[in-house]
């Protein structure tokens, strides 16, 4: 269980993270929940929340949960797809993602994102591929 507090510390370490206040992040063997209280910085003119806070949560879910599998290296995304099926206005957000495929270099996940009431709102499938920087030499993992 060490590599996924490890994981945990790193996630939360990134910088982006001073911008997504209140983002928390929890490990199961190949899943990854998150969790984000929306706020209006995150909304689009129209008023709800924009698709990159969509691609953001849905890419992170199934991101670790692919690298709660890989514990040498730092995985990297390669291609992402998201649809966008409900908009998100209030609340707190979930994005629940998952190990698909384990090609030992290549790694497929994929996640969901549900709204407050447990209602769906996006989906995405992912790409990751094991980079050449040992996930040890990561700021935040160490």
């Amino acid at each position: 269980m060490e590599h996924f507090e490890r994981l945990v510390k790193m996630y939360e370490f990134a910088p982006i993270h001073n911008f997504y206040e209140g983002i928390h992040m929890e490990l199961q063997p190949k899943k990854a929940t998150i969790t984000l209280p929306i706020d209006q910085r995150y909304f689009h003119a129209a008023m709800s929340a924009h698709g990159s806070v969509y691609f953001k949560l849905l890419d992170d879910a199934a991101y670790f949960a692919c690298q709660t599998e890989v514990t040498d290296f730092f995985i990297v995304t390669t291609s992402f797809n998201i649809e966008l099926l409900r908009p998100i206005t209030a609340g707190i957000i979930k994005a629940e993602g998952e190990m698909d495929f384990d090609g030992k270099q290549t790694f497929f996940g994929s996640s969901k994102i549900y709204d407050e009431k447990g209602r769906i709102c996006g989906i995405g499938q992912g790409q990751f591929l094991k980079s050449r920087l040992p996930i040890s030499d990561v700021d935040g993992y160490k």
